[in-house]
């Protein structure tokens, strides 16, 4: 499985950027899968920021939780993090995966978010 990150960039605080990443695999695979959006600042470990289950339920850290939407196109292998409200401390190294984090790590996509 390669797993595909794209759509970051620089935002100033307060800006909105949407995310998603696509799994080289069959749909009928992905769409069993509960998903994840991982963070990783410099030098820090990779945290879970959200997750999405396969019926669709999804969870947040209390961090991002009323700002990001994580949702996903099982039709496309795709997983999508809408980011609304950005703040600084947003700032990282975005990467997909299961929550269990099974498959192997793509290259992410970098947010950063500045004034």
């Amino acid at each position: 499985v390669q797993l595909q990150a794209s759509g970051g960039g620089s935002v100033q605080p307060g800006g909105s950027l949407r995310i998603s990443c696509t799994a080289s695999i069959s749909a009928s695979s992905f769409r069993v899968k509960t998903l994840g959006w991982y963070r990783q600042d410099p030098g820090n470990q990779r945290d879970l920021v959200a997750r999405i289950f396969p019926s669709g339920e999804t969870s947040y850290t209390d961090s991002v939780k009323g700002r990001f939407t994580i949702s996903r196109e099982n039709g496309k292998k795709t997983v999508f993090l809408q980011m609304n409200s950005l703040k600084p401390e947003d700032t990282g190294m975005y990467y997909c995966n299961t929550v269990e984090a099974y498959w192997p790590w793509g290259q992410g996509t970098l947010v950063t978010v500045s004034s």
